[in-house]
Order: structure tokens, then sequence, then C-alpha cells
């Protein structure tokens, strides 16, 4: 059965203030409902400009980017930050951990400013703490002598499992990875995309996932080269 779209862009042409070109400049281009889709290309084709119109970081020059039926760009100031907060999850190359608070602590972070996420993680493991720990041990990070340490303390590979916990919690619909297995090793990297996806489909979220590293696309439902949809990649320069 034919899943319903989540991710729906239509038209969409972007470019930075007082840049000559755009950056982006695609057609159309869809992600299914529990679909994890990679998206590749080299530095600098735009893959993280890409991600920031998803989110809602950035909008549009003109066109549509919609996520679960709804044109983020056209929501306004606070309502496309509870937007943002409420439905998508950030995993960020370098992380952004708050380096004062402990693992779990950054865990429940988004619960904080999301009730649908607060209230779906509480369904889940009845407190914030237990379903943030839950994540944690199914990421393989299971000593809880970590657990009340500050994430400046932890690995490289253990900060990556803080961060992909933290845009997980609450199960929001749509979970976005910049490039963050960039400083893992190979088998580092396929372990954790393996875990990643386990709690993907376990929430039914849909997974959008930008690298360079084309060794990683076979994991994935689908994979497509941000070159291939954006006609701006042969203009910019």
């Amino acid at each position: 059965m034919n899943q319903p779209t989540v991710i729906q862009i239509e038209k969409l042409r972007f470019h930075y203030p007082k840049a000559q070109h755009d950056v982006l400049d695609i057609e159309n281009f869809s992600v299914a409902k529990g679909e994890r889709i990679f998206i590749k290309g080299a530095s600098g084709c735009g893959k993280s400009t890409l991600l920031s119109l998803l989110g809602g970081v950035n909008t549009p020059n003109s066109g549509r980017v919609s996520i679960l039926d709804t044109s983020i760009g056209e929501l306004k100031g606070s309502k496309r930050d509870h937007f943002r907060a409420n439905h998508i999850g950030f995993i960020f190359q370098m992380f952004n951990l708050i380096p004062y608070l402990s693992m779990v602590e950054n865990v429940i972070l988004p619960c904080r400013f999301s009730k649908p996420r607060h209230a779906k993680a509480i369904a889940r493991s009845e407190t914030l703490e237990a379903e943030a720990i839950r994540l944690l041990q199914h990421l393989e990070l299971k000593d809880e002598a970590l657990l009340s340490r500050s994430v400046t303390e932890l690995s490289i590979g253990q900060q990556q499992r803080v961060a992909a916990a933290r845009a997980l919690i609450g199960a929001p619909e749509v979970l976005i990875a910049d490039e963050p297995t960039s400083s893992l090793d190979a088998d580092a990297r396929e372990s954790f995309l393996k875990l990643l996806f386990n709690e993907c489909s376990a929430a039914g979220t849909t997974l959008a996932f930008v690298s360079h590293d084309t060794s990683l696309e076979k994991l994935f439902d689908r994979s497509v080269a941000l070159a291939e949809i954006n006609k701006a990649a042969g203009v910019q320069g």
C-alpha cells in the first residue's frame, strides 16, 4: 500500500542575499512516510541548504516546501518555530549538544519546547527521563555511570548517539540528519545507522539523511543525487 507523502518540494528556488545564482532550483521532489532517503553530493553542492529549507530554518525565494501538508515557508515567526519543534528532529554534523547538561538532560531538551513530543515521550515511558534512558540504551549507551556526566566527557561516538536520541525523543514525524557520521570509521558508521533505522521504524519516522559518503547509500531505501534534481547545480560559480 502506498504511504502518504510527508515531504513535498514544488518549484523550489533559493539563493542567499546578494548571491548571483540560485543555490537550489528543484522542480519536484517528494518523500513518503517512513522512507529512509539518502541525499548525496559533493561538499558545497547545496545539501545543507536543502536541509535548512526542509527544517524551516531558511525559506524559499519561490515555490513550496511542504512537511505533513503544511507549507513550512509560509508559516510566520513563532508558528514556524513551533511546527519545527513539534514535528522535526535534527542530528547535526557537529551534534550541537549543550556542554553544561548531562546526557539525559540533552536528550529530553526537545520535549521542553514541544507539548506533542512531550506527550508522546510520556506515553511511551511514563517519564521523560525514562524515555531518554530507553533511547540511549537502544543506541548502545547502556553504562549507567555515563548518564549523569557532562557530554563534554563523552567520545565522539557517544556524543553522536546522544544527538540521535535527542532528535528521536517524542517520535517526530521527520528526522533530518546532516552528515552526522563524518567523524566515525566505517564500521561505527554502519552500526550507528542500523540502530538509527530501528528507532525510526519503530516510531514511523521519515529520515532524510545527507552525506557525501556514498558507501552508506546501500543501507537506505532510496538514494538521490542532489545534482540530478537541482537544476542550479551546473550554474553556480
